[in-house]
């Protein structure tokens, strides 16, 4: 039996194209799918660490593969700057609305039959709630960890956002995001020969 063509992952692929950060000087170029691999293994650490240390149940593979997703969306709206999208509540509720069209849009894309089963990881409102909180963790430290790079490498212009999300991070009080930034943060400061020693 013939399945018709579904341009769901020709898509969503092109968001190696979508660049972040554009209203920010960038010594060091991201784009949506490189930090949507980093957010996806960070969120997956998460899970894990509050499984093993802090009484959690969470399915990390389930977390992971949702977090791949989570800017799926930007394929069709594009990367809009935090400070334009929290801008008032009015620039927020209308952004909220253009997501979840973009949403359906997308899920529209795949085969009929697979749309259910996708379904929990573009729409990030079908996850359960501590998976959106270890993921929304781990979209703020993928942030914090490319504007200590650029600071790394000179680009002061990235000082008031590290600084922003680090204490967005600290008032959020997730003891698996206090154990990441003290076990494993400290080593993005390092240059390779460190790292492998």
């Amino acid at each position: 039996m013939a399945h018709p063509v579904s341009h769901f992952f020709a898509y969503i692929s092109r968001l190696r194209w979508i660049k972040r950060w554009g209203l920010m000087r960038n010594a060091i170029e991201e784009n949506v799918a490189t930090h949507s691999w980093e957010v996806a293994t960070i969120a997956h650490a998460l899970a894990l660490i509050r499984n093993r240390h802090f009484g959690g149940h969470i399915n990390a593979d389930r977390v992971a593969a949702a977090a791949l997703y989570h800017d799926a969306t930007e394929v069709i709206t594009g990367d809009l700057p935090t400070p334009v999208k929290y801008h008032s509540t009015v620039m927020r509720e209308a952004f909220g609305d253009i997501e979840h069209k973009a949403e359906a849009e997308l899920l529209a894309l795949l085969p009929t039959d697979l749309r259910e089963d996708f379904a929990p990881y573009v729409r990030e409102s079908r996850l359960p709630a501590e998976d959106r909180e270890l993921i929304k963790a781990a979209d703020r430290l993928s942030a914090w960890l490319k504007c200590r790079a650029e600071i790394r490498a000179g680009n002061k212009e990235f000082d008031p956002a590290a600084r922003q999300i680090l204490q967005r991070l600290e008032q959020d009080e997730l003891p698996e995001v206090a154990y990441f930034l003290s076990v494993f943060a400290p080593s993005y400061d390092c240059p390779l020969d460190n790292l492998l020693q």
